[in-house]
């Protein structure tokens, strides 16, 4: 099976991110699925790649949306919102290369994004990127009219839970709105010890329930590689000899698949440059590494 797109939205939230090291911060930006639509961009840059989110009329929120512009994503789409700031977050990384976040989110703009419940903006998009993320920050009132929506157009869903359990009122509510996304998506991109943590489930049942799906995606398993959905793929994903920082491993092997499928590439290819991307990514601090460090296709 191969897929060919032209236009795709990426729809989150765009944060200031606060890389702690050594004691010092550096200042950057990033966001779960803006991360991936930048990795996304980078490894298709034919494609056009928008990102879909509100700010506010800040200085800091000029700054992201220019960082966004810089990217080669496209930021026309944003939203402004008066008297509105961005979030906040900062990430602490353990001598194994594992990280700790801290959020300021509260009262992000991005909790506005579709408050007006309009979303004719998705209408000229041949796929639309979601996470567990976006859907977090929501109101609940507005996921389920999204999923309404979506449920009555013919949009390709391109689907990640991405859990963060302080974002969600209750345990109940994200596997009924996870579930829901998952049965309405048409490209899955599942992490295995998020859908552990959410659903209760051992590392076999995870990869059991996605494997019997007749869905396209792959199920991201870190050191193990990524899992094909939906089409028997047996590659060889040689795990990244030095991990620095773990931030972005999965956004990033997102980008690089979606960039490689939704371009017209095969399962096989995109499996290995999403893979490939992440072990690059994960030897570099912060979400976002140089562009020099990443695969194009063109």
């Amino acid at each position: 099976m191969k897929i060919k797109m032209k236009r795709v939205a990426c729809v989150g939230e765009a944060m200031i991110e606060l890389s702690m090291m050594d004691g010092d911060a550096q200042i950057n930006v990033a966001g779960d699925t803006l991360n991936t639509a930048i990795y996304l961009h980078r490894t298709a840059p034919q494609l056009t790649v928008d990102y879909i989110t509100c700010l506010g009329s800040d200085t800091f929120s000029d700054s992201i949306s220019a960082f966004i512009a810089d990217q080669g994503v496209g930021n026309s789409k944003i939203k402004r919102i008066a008297d509105g700031t961005p979030g906040l977050y900062a990430i602490t990384t353990s001598q194994e290369g594992e990280r700790s976040f801290t959020y300021w989110r509260s009262n992000s703009a991005a909790r506005h994004l579709f408050s007006d419940g309009d979303f004719t903006i998705l209408e000229t998009y041949d796929a639309v990127y979601l996470s567990g993320i976006s859907l977090a920050i929501l109101p609940h009132a507005v996921r389920i009219s999204l999923l309404e929506w979506l449920n009555k157009h013919s949009i390709c869903l391109i689907f990640d839970s991405n859990y963060r359990p302080h974002l969600w009122e209750s345990l109940e509510s994200t596997q009924q709105i996870t579930s829901a996304f998952w049965a309405r998506a048409d490209i899955l991109l599942p992490s295995i010890d998020d859908e552990m943590k959410l659903f209760g489930e051992t590392e076999e049942q995870v990869a059991f329930r996605f494997s019997c799906t007749a869905k396209f995606g792959a199920l991201k398993r870190g050191v193990l590689g990524p899992l094909s959905l939906g089409i028997d793929v047996h590659g060889s994903y040689p795990p990244s000899l030095k991990v620095l920082d773990t931030t972005a491993a999965g956004d990033s092997f997102n980008g690089g698949y979606l960039g490689t499928i939704l371009g017209g590439e095969s399962q096989e290819l995109a499996l290995k440059i999403g893979h490939d991307l992440a072990a690059q990514v994960i030897q570099c601090r912060g979400a976002i590494i140089p562009k020099k460090g990443t695969v194009r296709l063109n």
